[in-house]
């Protein structure tokens, strides 16, 4: 049997016309995440933002080692660097308790602020979607990538705050601010559900500013959007005079973390923190893909 030439294009081509697209086209291949993450390690931003999250354990170790004791004496209020140096993991809950209210909410705020708008400020997301990238595929790619990269940071501090804090204030059990002592399994076991607490409530932020990127070119105005609003939630939780209303702000269980250092544990606000943790992240990320489908991408 022969085949008249042009027939096999022929056979294509209704299949061409109904999708718009080549024979052999596959979207779901496009922008593969390892990809994305590959180009992300490479950047400076990354690069810089995981060193500081190694050397933060380290500052704050020297800072403790060189002045803890006198801060200790004159401050009356028992709270989590009074116990910071009685083990690695005190020193580890210390870092936490640190960094959660500005310092982890930048580090997932540029994460996920940065990814979109730069890539529109560099005048290549255009060329993205004109490989062809579908555009909810490349947000979805774009949005894993940033939560890779955040959580990421996070658990490094954690490491390096658990290996550090061992060598400098030795492996031993977690004590309490009130003097309750936890074990080591114990107290690993419960450090992995502050991490994953963390991780669900400061995605809040992040999709907040994953929202912003999509809105803006300019990846400060997403980063430093998400920042300042995180901020200003904060502060008005402190107004007495709003009462109940504060514990539907995004920032009203940014610290529930603490309630796994009680015996036995109270979760009533960290079930609450979760839920409402991801209810926001998923209005924020819906929105941000809402505004991206309809957006004209013109850089």
């Amino acid at each position: 049997m022969s085949t008249e030439p042009g027939a096999e294009v022929a056979t294509m081509a209704p299949h061409v016309q109904s999708t718009g697209a080549v024979a052999g086209y596959r979207p779901g291949r496009t922008l593969r995440l390892s990809v994305e993450l590959r180009r992300q390690f490479k950047r400076r931003r990354t690069i810089g933002v995981l060193a500081l999250m190694v050397a933060l354990p380290l500052i704050l170790i020297g800072a403790l080692q060189l002045g803890g004791a006198e801060e200790a004496e004159e401050n009356s209020r028992v709270n989590l660097v009074d116990v910071a140096t009685a083990s690695g993991l005190n020193l580890t809950l210390f870092v936490l308790f640190a960094t959660t209210g500005f310092f982890l909410v930048v580090v997932f705020a540029l994460f996920f602020g940065d990814t979109v708008a730069s890539e529109a400020s560099w005048g290549s997301l255009r060329y993205a979607l004109a490989t062809p990238v579908p555009r909810a595929r490349l947000l979805r790619q774009k949005w894993l990538a940033a939560l890779v990269l955040s959580v990421g940071s996070l658990v490094t501090v954690v490491v390096v705050s658990v290996i550090a804090g061992g060598i400098a204030f030795g492996f031993g059990d977690v004590v309490t601010p009130v003097g309750i002592a936890l074990d080591q399994g114990t107290a690993v076991v419960r450090l992995a559900g502050m991490v994953g607490y963390l991780a669900v409530h400061l995605l809040v932020v992040g999709s907040l500013a994953f929202w912003l990127s999509t809105v803006t070119d300019a990846p400060l105005a997403a980063v430093g959007g998400a920042v300042f609003t995180t901020v200003v939630f904060a502060v008005l939780e402190q107004v007495e005079q709003l009462g109940a209303v504060r514990d539907w702000f995004p920032t009203a269980f940014n610290y529930a973390w603490t309630d796994l250092l009680q015996t036995p544990v109270d979760s009533a606000d960290l079930f609450r923190g979760v839920v409402q943790g991801l209810a926001y992240s998923a209005v924020f990320t819906a929105l941000a893909f809402r505004h991206f489908a309809r957006r004209d991408v013109t850089s």
